[in-house]
This record gives C-alpha cells, sequence and structure tokens, in this order.
C-alpha cells in the first residue's frame, strides 16, 4: 500500500511539475509537497501511526522520495531560469541597425545671451560685475538712494514688502549703495539681476523682472562721459550706424537726468511698426549721481563725480529678437525657447 501511495504522489508531482514555466509556480509545488504542511511531511507525519517494525523501511522510502523530488525541482529550476534568462534578453533586445536617437540638448535663454553680450560690452570697457542681495533693506533700496519717503514707488500697490524696513529690490541700485560703502572710487561696476514690483501681468508687464544698472565715480567724471560710454555701448549692441539721444528727465538719485534713445535697429531710424513709426526707441535712464547720494556713503561730492545709468533686460531682449509679449521670456515654451 505504501508503496502504490508513494507512487501516486511522484507522478502528480511530475505532472504538476511539466505544466510549470516560471519561478513562483515552481516555489508553489515545492511548498504544496515539501512544505510545512505538505504531502511529504504529511507522510512523515504518519509514520507514528505504523507498528515499529514497519518505521524504519517506511522512512527510507518516504525520504527517498523527497530526495527524488527535490533532484526534479532543482532540475527545473534551472531551465526555468535559462527560460526567464532568454525571455529577458528577447524583451531587451536592441535593433543596432535602427537610427539612433539624437539627444535634446538645451541652450541659453534669450535673456542670458543678450545678458551675457552686454556685460561683455561693459567689460570691455573696463567695467567690473557687481551683486547684491534680492531681498532687500529699505534703507539701500529707497532711503540711500535719495528716494522720499513720500515717493509713489514707496507705496503698497508699487513695493514688495516683507516688513515695514525689508522689501523685495525694486532696482539693482541697492547694489551700487552696497559698492559704494565697501569701497572707495575709483568705481565702475555693472549690476545685473532679478527685481520686483507689483505690477499687473500683461504683454509689456510682470511682477518679476531684469536689470541692468551702472555705476562710474571717479575725479572729474562728467555728463559727457556718460554719453560716450552709452554711445558706444548702444553701437557695440545694435551696430555702428546706431545714434543715442538723450532727453530731460528726472531720478530721485541722479542730477541731471535723462531718458536715453537709439536709433531703431529694425528699420534705422526710418520709422516702423516696432518704435511708433517715430525712429527712436527708449532704452534707459541714466544721469549724474546726486551729491546727497555720494555724501550718504561717505564719498565727498566736491571732490568726487559719477554717472549711473539703469537698463531693463527683458525690454532690450525683447527689442533684440523683435519678441512682443513678455510674458514668452517667463513661462519655458520649449517652441519658444528653442528658436535661440
Amino acid at each position: 500500500m505504501l508503496h502504490d501511495e508513494l507512487d501516486e504522489v511522484k507522478q502528480g508531482f511530475v505532472n504538476e511539475l511539466e505544466q510549470i514555466s516560471d519561478s513562483e509556480a515552481l516555489e508553489a509545488l515545492r511548498v504544496k509537497y515539501m512544505g510545512k504542511k505538505g504531502l511529504i511531511t504529511s507522510l512523515l507525519k504518519g509514520m507514528g501511526k505504523l507498528p515499529s517494525e514497519e518505521r524504519p523501511a517506511t522512512g527510507q522510502a518516504i525520504n527517498g522520495l523527497k530526495e527524488e523530488l527535490t533532484v526534479l525541482l532543482e532540475d527545473k529550476a534551472l531551465q526555468i531560469k535559462a527560460m526567464e534568462r532568454q525571455r529577458k534578453l528577447e524583451a531587451e533586445a536592441i535593433d543596432v541597425t535602427m537610427p539612433g536617437k539624437r539627444p535634446v540638448i538645451g541652450g541659453r535663454h534669450p535673456l542670458s545671451i543678450v545678458r551675457r553680450q552686454i556685460e561683455d560690452i561693459f567689460i570691455g570697457m573696463g567695467f567690473e560685475i557687481a551683486d547684491g542681495p534680492e531681498v532687500e533693506y529699505d534703507y539701500y533700496n529707497f532711503e540711500a538712494l535719495n528716494i522720499p519717503k513720500d515717493h509713489p514707488s514707496r507705496d503698497l500697490q508699487d513695493t514688495f514688502y516683507i516688513t515695514d524696513n525689508i522689501v523685495l529690490r525694486t532696482q539693482t541700485s541697492p547694489v551700487q549703495i552696497r559698492v559704494m560703502e565697501s569701497h572707495r572710487p575709483p568705481i565702475r561696476i555693472i549690476a545685473p539681476g532679478r527685481v520686483y514690483r507689483a505690477d499687473e501681468v500683461d504683454a509689456t508687464h510682470s511682477p518679476i523682472f531684469h536689470q541692468m544698472e551702472g555705476l562710474v565715480v571717479d575725479h572729474g567724471i562728467t555728463m559727457g562721459d556718460l554719453k560716450g560710454v552709452l554711445d558706444v555701448f548702444a553701437k557695440a549692441l545694435y551696430g555702428e550706424d546706431t545714434k543715442t539721444k538723450f532727453r530731460p528727465h528726472y531720478f530721485p538719485f541722479t542730477e541731471p537726468s535723462a531718458e536715453v534713445d537709439v536709433t531703431c535697429a529694425w528699420c534705422h531710424g526710418q520709422g516702423c511698426r516696432i518704435c511708433g513709426y517715430s525712429g527712436w526707441i527708449e532704452v534707459l535712464g541714466a544721469g549724474m549721481v546726486h551729491p546727497n547720494v555720494l555724501r550718504t556713503v561717505g564719498i565727498n561730492p566736491d571732490e568726487y563725480s559719477g554717472f549711473a545709468f539703469g537698463l531693463g533686460l527683458d525690454r532690450l531682449t525683447m527689442l533684440k529678437y523683435g519678441i512682443d509679449d513678455m510674458r514668452l521670456l517667463f513661462e519655458n515654451d520649449y517652441r519658444f525657447l528653442k528658436q535661440f
């Protein structure tokens, strides 16, 4: 009877083993026959009911079957491992005759392109690049720049206040104050960076935009020096036939002050849609550093003079590339950016 039962167990095992094609099913079969509650284990536990003289032969027969099934399991495991490896190789096969995929290589943002070009122009004239914090004290952003307490730019609707004494800088001019506090003349710097104002978002305005300001302080600096520097800058950026024009203006931190126009780079002064058919485009504000600003940082205005200017990088970028919506510079649309 025992041999018939063992043969039946073996035959059932062999039949199930032939149907198995993956490791998980093989493990389930092992547990079914040789696990703690498996068929072979049950047979071994049932030996206690047999007469003592039959137990040795029965145990030997059952252990022999267990060893035989274990060998079959191991052989099958090797076969399945080889099959799975082959399936994996086939699934991961690479057709070396197919054309390769060209990697997408990023490029510089148009703002970065124009910023670097302008930086190179001024570095070529002996300027150094200075930087400062975007979260700034009221003193550096307003007071030290001769901007009175009642000036409209200090209003909540124009400036982002963090506290009564700390703001998001509305211009990069605070960098000029910090440089003049820590360095004695001669000073010749440009200060590019992000600035913040409480503007509505539209085609020409954004609460975040970019400026670059310049400062020169030394003995005998005049308005003629300012005009010469800006003339060289305009010609380097827009072409040798570019002309500059100064119009009187008012800024609290410069006196006298001026708005600076250049001949339109698109129509060369003939008049077109870009320049409103005037032939001129406003590009920056400038002027001689106000004596009060020099006194605030401990520089004697009777001994030194200087000029300052500030330009909008976003506006210059839009003019250079004919971009008519400022929002395109901030939306990270790949279709737009890949053109540059």
